[in-house]
Formats: structure tokens, sequence, C-alpha cells
């Protein structure tokens, strides 16, 4: 990597970080020049306007989620524990992220919102269909599931976290609010067989919680 690249991706790194815990809107890029030291001028050598910053940083992070998501699917021994590695990388992601930052793309940054909306309405309801017809196939999801209303429900449902008017942040975790509906999700999926998966993998989720809970103190 050449040094002008270098400069170029810890501007984009450091912009991701501060949209990220403060939202898109309320991060300035005199915020961001005084995180790096250096100057806002610097910043414009390498990005027109903030949009343009905020362009980069969006394609970055959906093409790191993409990746991420293939190689979650692949891991996985069969669709519910699919399920379960996408809470765990969602959990992940969210205990960090501002609630504001997708409305604060819709409302000033269109063509970076666009971007996201095309990775949701193409990538991840592909994602979803795709999961829907493993877990058929394993006999973990009840036969008698519509996949053309069930993944759309699926798809618009990730987005209720990100409403601070049902979920204010104040009040709610994105995090947890995120879980909760995945969890929900996935039991209204399951046969029996997919049910009994669900519990086993919440029980090992748990004594892995409280294994690193106890390692935490003993250190």
């Amino acid at each position: 990597m050449t040094a002008e690249s270098n400069t170029k991706e810890r501007i984009r790194q450091k912009a991701d970080e501060l949209f990220m815990k403060y939202g898109i809107r309320s991060v300035s890029m005199d915020d961001i020049a005084n995180a790096l030291g250096m100057s806002k001028k610097t910043i414009y050598q390498y990005f027109v306007d903030k949009d343009e910053l905020v362009n980069s940083v969006v394609e970055f992070d959906i093409n790191s989620m993409q990746n991420d998501c293939l190689a979650l699917v692949k891991d996985a021994h069969d669709a519910v524990q699919e399920i379960f590695f996408t809470i765990d990388r969602l959990l992940e992601q969210f205990r960090n992220m501002n609630p504001m930052l997708i409305y604060d793309l819709e409302k000033f940054h269109f063509r970076g919102y666009q971007k996201f909306m095309d990775h949701k309405n193409k990538f991840l309801l592909q994602v979803i269909r795709k999961n829907m017809e493993r877990g058929l196939a394993e006999g973990l999801y009840r036969d008698d599931i519509n996949i053309e209303i069930i993944s759309k429900f699926r798809l618009d449902s990730m987005m209720v976290a990100f409403n601070i008017d049902l979920f204010p942040p104040t009040k709610y975790s994105l995090a947890d609010v995120s879980k909760e509906i995945i969890e929900h999700y996935v039991y209204g999926l399951a046969s029996l067989k997919g049910y009994k998966l669900i519990v086993k993998y919440k029980e090992e989720r748990l004594k892995q919680a409280k294994h690193e809970t106890l390692s935490g103190k003993t250190k």
C-alpha cells in the first residue's frame, strides 16, 4: 500500500468509526480531521466532500458484510446454526452502532443509502431465501412456509430495530432488539426438529457466555 492510499484508508477508517459511534450527521469533516490529527484540507485531497467519504465508508462496509455473511453460511453445519452465527455477528457489530446511522444515511446521503438498499433488497434477500431453502431441505423448517412472503417479512423486520420512535436509543439497545427479532423469526420457521436445534444452540451460547464471564473475573 502506497503512502497516499494508506492515508486515504486511515481517513475512511476513522470516519467509519466516528459515524458508527455518533451517527453521520453529527460528525463533521472537522471532527474527522481533528481525530486524525490532520488538516481538513488534507482530507479534501482524497475526498471531494463528506458525501463522497460517506459513500466510500458505506461501500467498504457493505463489501465486508457480504464477505462475512458468505463465510458464515459456509461455516454453519445447518440452517439454524447459520442464523445463530448471524445473531452473534450482528451483536458484535450493533453493540457500538448508533441507530441514527440508517436514518442519517436516508435523509442526507442518497447515494450511500441507495447502495445500502441495493445490498438489502438483492444480496440479503437472496441469503434469506437460500437459508430458508436449506432449512426446508434439512427438515429444520416447517414445510408449509411461503418463502416469497416470509423472506420479504424478514427483510423488512430487520429494519424495525432502527426505528428510533419505536425503540428509542435511551431505552433500548440496538443489538438486543435485533437479537429478539431474529430469534422470534427463527422460532416461527422451525419444525420440531429445528426447535430442538434452536434450544441446543441457545444452551451452548449461554454456556459460552458464562464461561467468558467467569474467565474475565479470574483474570
